[in-house]
């Protein structure tokens, strides 16, 4: 990324962090309509239950839901319907390779933010956690605040 890119979060995918161990994430583009870029500007996007296959040699993002705009017409789209994501091939192909080469492997859109005037995803390959990587991550979470808080502390 250079210098003095204009960068807007628009949505983090919070359960994916919490649910999987993020291997690798990539930069894609994705295909929407006028109203739907109009709604995520409005923040009415969540990535909660989304995730990504490739259908055809196309990447396409499922179940990522995007409000209707509530100042459109006929012209709005379903909230969850599939969107194509715009990726070169060799990359598609490459992470279609690693999540089928590797069990446990899955494709999960990490954030949506703007950069510039264009709407872009971060895709992560995500491992799923068990229940006590789960623990761990809390237990370390709550063990480096105790931490800040006593540094905080010593310092006043």
């Amino acid at each position: 990324m250079a210098v003095g890119e204009n960068l807007k979060t628009v949505a983090t995918n919070k359960k994916a962090f919490h649910d999987y161990f993020v291997e690798e994430s990539i930069e894609a583009g994705i295909v929407l309509s006028g109203t739907e870029i109009k709604s995520i500007r409005l923040g009415g996007v969540n990535l909660k239950d989304a995730w990504c296959a490739v259908e055809e040699g196309e990447m396409l993002v499922k179940q990522m839901h995007i409000s209707p705009y509530e100042k459109g017409n006929i012209f709005n789209k379903q909230p969850t319907r599939e969107r194509k994501l715009l990726l070169h091939k060799r990359e598609i192909m490459r992470l279609f390779g690693l999540v089928k080469q590797q069990q446990g492997l899955t494709l999960i859109p990490l954030s949506i933010y703007f950069k510039g005037s264009l709407v872009k995803v971060q895709l992560g390959v995500c491992r799923g956690k068990k229940l006590y990587d789960k623990r761990a991550t809390a237990a370390k979470r709550d063990a480096d605040r105790n931490i800040q808080r006593a540094l905080k502390e010593q310092s006043r």
